[in-house]
Parts: C-alpha cells; structure tokens; sequence
C-alpha cells in the first residue's frame, strides 16, 4: 500500500496539473463504488463548475480542495494511481474514474484491486477525517518530546504502536521496519518499556527514513508509479524491509530474521536489535 512517501510523490506531481482547473464533470467506468457510496449523479451536481484551488496530502489520503471548501479526497490503498491526461487520452487499464476538465485535460484513476476510493467530503466531513488521523511525522508539531509522552502510554508493541494512524500519520510496514532498524529497536519492543535515548533515536530513524523516501520518490515493489509513471526509486535503498529469512544484516552480517507484528511481515536483525527480554534493562534505565 502506498505510503507517506508515495502519496507525497503524486501530490507534488500533479500540483502543476491540476491546480485552477475547473471541473466539467465525473465519469465512470466500470466500478461505481469507487465513489464510495454516492451515485455519479449526486457528486457531479455538487463538483461540476467548481475549481481546484490545491492539493495536499494528509496521512496515506490525496486532499484536492475545490473552491467551495469541500474536497475530493482520494484514498489509493493497494494498487490506485492517479495520472494527468488530456482528455482525448485512451482510457487507461483498470481505469476507474475520470475527472474531466473544462480545459483539454482530465485527471484519472485507476485501480487493479478495486480497493481505492475518490469521495466528495464536505468541511464537516474533512474535520472528522483530521481528527482520526495522527501528527504528521515531517511537521515540526512531531517532536522527540511528543513522541516520549505518547508512547509512555502505550504498552503494545513499538511497531504495532507506529502503524497507528490514529497516532502518527502516514506511516506503514515498509518505513516501520526501516526506521527501528535504524533506531536499533527490535519491533516486538513495548513501546512503553523505550527509554528516552531509544525514543529519540525511533524519532531520528523515522524522519531519515521518510525525508529519503520522499527524495527518492517512494518506494516501488509491484505497481507503484507516479502520476508520469515513473516507479520510486528507494527500493534500491531499502535495508531490512521484505528481507527477513533471505540475506544477512548490512551492519553485522547476522541473518536477517521474519516474524509477524500486528497481521504484517516484519524483518529485523536479531543482533542489531535486541529481542524484548534481552533489551529490558536498557529499556528501564
């Protein structure tokens, strides 16, 4: 699924795209609940006319905000892509939906997986959604400080802990993995048994690790590619992620070993990161 670094990838793509176009109307294709519910009709009579003043992302979600406040938030899951076109374009494979402009342009998306969704939200709406979603890990509100009293709280594991995007926003099973093992933090650590030197360590690892992802575009195994189609290129800068039980810590020479946190595949360096009962003492220091 993309993540933090991929969606801000096909955000920035498409700014100069998109940004003062106003919107003709919505069309479909073959799969209507790509609108989340709502029939084509009833979301064409609310965006038609209206212009795109921005786009930005928040968390895994593309915000596109139109110029009465309200927004077309697209949400890309496993396998959805979003590209700029113009409008006499052939429609694309596993093309979901189009957004069709007055100029010669149209902005389309699609989905192998049928697991995305483009959703009109109204400002009542787009409050709810912020205020499900965590901190932002680039901003300058996530601090070592913030992290410390949050996960002070929490007793599961650290990486469990870390996907959740109620707490921090943005972050998955790719920049997790690559990010404790900067930090030297085994993922089945609770996250309250860190100490303050371990937590600020986390807090450096996750914003090198993402700062990078975005420099590089993202990360692409199978079907990631931004809005031009090119894939990301981190993948080549990857360490521990996906490679547990196949080749050997980059630091130590150890195997890299692979279990299983919160339902996702989790490689780690059992040397380079002490299992749990191994890192108590330090833990409590």
């Amino acid at each position: 699924m993309p993540e933090l670094p991929e969606v801000e990838t096909v955000v920035r793509s498409l700014r100069g795209h998109i940004i003062g176009e106003e919107i003709r109307a919505l069309r479909l294709t073959d799969f209507p609940g790509v609108l989340g519910g709502e029939s084509l009709e009833q979301v064409n009579a609310r965006v038609a006319g209206r212009t795109i003043r921005g786009i930005r992302r928040r968390a895994k979600y593309v915000v596109i905000e139109l110029d009465d406040d309200t927004a077309l938030v697209v949400h890309l899951r496993m396998t959805g892509r979003l590209s700029a076109v113009a409008s006499g374009a052939p429609v694309q494979r596993h093309e979901r939906l189009a957004i069709a402009f007055q100029s010669d342009r149209e902005l389309r998306f699609s989905d192998q997986r049928k697991f995305g969704r483009v959703v009109h939200l109204h400002p009542v709406d787009l409050d709810a959604l912020e205020q499900r979603l965590g901190r932002e890990p680039l901003s300058p509100e996530f601090t070592p400080e913030w992290l410390l009293e949050r996960l002070a709280r929490r007793p599961g594991k650290i990486k469990a802990v870390l996907l959740d995007q109620g707490l921090i926003g943005g972050l998955g099973n790719i920049y997790v993995d690559e990010a404790l093992y900067l930090a030297g933090i085994h993922p089945e650590r609770s996250a309250n048994s860190l100490a303050p030197a371990e937590v600020a360590a986390v807090y450096q690892a996750v914003r090198e690790v993402l700062q990078a992802a975005v420099q590089n575009r993202g990360t692409t195994f199978s079907s990631f590619e931004d809005p031009e189609g090119n894939p990301g290129r981190y993948g080549a800068r990857l360490l521990v992620y996906g490679r547990g039980g196949k080749d050997a810590c980059p630091r130590c020479g150890t195997p890299l070993a692979r279990t299983v946190v919160a339902g996702r595949g989790t490689s780690f360096c059992p040397a380079c990161q002490p299992p749990p009962e191994a890192a108590s003492g330090r833990g409590e220091a």
